[in-house]
């Protein structure tokens, strides 16, 4: 499930409470006294966060690091660390 409108409003406020129907922009439905965030506000920064494919790319760094780091003997970041905690 793409979900990419909440995680914009999450990282603009993280308290929000909030429905958005079919992930659309023009339908979202505020709660609990949450504040409105303009729809441009929103776009400005769904243009800003990573796609899942930059995500993945990402993590995957992360875990070739971290296993990289183990065989050579030296200490993970925290980061690093949830990448291999199961």
């Amino acid at each position: 499930m793409n979900d990419t409108v909440v995680k914009a409003i999450l990282s603009i406020n993280p308290n929000a409470e909030v429905f958005v129907g079919g992930n659309d922009i023009n339908n979202i439905k505020w709660l609990n006294g949450t504040p409105e965030i303009s729809k441009a506000d929103i776009e400005a920064k769904m243009a800003e966060l990573p796609t899942a494919e930059e995500e993945a790319t990402a993590r995957e760094n992360l875990k070739a690091s971290a296993k990289a780091k183990l065989i050579a003997g030296q200490p993970l970041t925290e980061e690093e660390a949830d990448t291999i905690v199961l």
